[in-house]
């Protein structure tokens, strides 16, 4: 819930001392199926988005991830709900186990894409619209699909603290309707921008978000 940047009285952060990667074994076989479905980061974030607030503030991280994988094969009609509860139900009331498979070759490339991801940058021909310590505006936007725009950082004021290489813009992409790739920018705020006078300690402190061209505006 910590996720939800900019709200309030959601207490402080618990650290668990020591914590492992994973809690259970089937938060290992949610990881693994995440890189066998059909589809992208940002897609995948936006179906996690899609659940309920009090689903999602009840349940723990893989949770989200299965939710969200469940909701794309669906969507994409690779399965559909009667299959996903037979299987279900199928495996709640047999001791049947997940077949463990050991290929060390597939094993090492599935590490290796792990560690290094999927390069996201793209080359485009356009110059970028913004430069170093230009003052821009972000766009007062609430869409109702993803955006990588926080909801506290719209309609504010900062300065352009460096410029970056184009990258697949995730709000287009996460909504099927393509990588559009922009420039991105790291944009620097002060605290009391986006906190507001009245948390003296926020306001003393600077955030640097990186936003994509569409996310800004010339300062007004």
């Amino acid at each position: 819930m910590h996720d939800l940047g900019g709200m309030q009285g959601l207490g402080k952060i618990v650290v668990e001392r020591n914590e492992p990667v994973f809690h259970a074994d089937w938060e290992k076989i949610v990881f693994a199926i995440s890189f066998a479905v059909p589809t992208n980061f940002d897609e995948f974030r936006h179906s996690i988005e899609k659940m309920n607030g009090v689903h999602y503030l009840s349940s723990r991280y893989y949770e989200h991830w299965l939710y969200g994988l469940e909701n794309i094969l669906l969507e994409k009609a690779i399965v559909d709900k009667a299959e996903l509860d037979r299987r279900a139900k199928m495996f709640k009331e047999t001791s049947l186990e997940v077949p463990r498979v050991e290929n060390p070759k597939i094993t090492e490339q599935f590490l290796k894409t792990v560690k290094e991801g999927f390069p996201s940058n793209r080359d485009v021909k356009r110059n970028p619209r913004f430069k170093v310590g230009e003052n821009v505006f972000t766009r007062n936007m609430n869409p109702t699909g993803h955006t990588r725009l926080p909801r506290y950082a719209r309609g504010k004021s900062g300065i352009v603290a460096r410029v970056h290489e184009a990258f697949v813009f995730p709000d287009s992409n996460a909504s099927g309707l393509g990588e559009n790739p922009q420039h991105l920018y790291t944009v620097r705020f002060e605290g009391k921008e986006l906190w507001g006078e009245d948390r003296s300690e926020e306001a003393k402190e600077a955030l640097y978000l990186d936003l994509w061209e569409s996310h800004l505006e010339h300062d007004r």
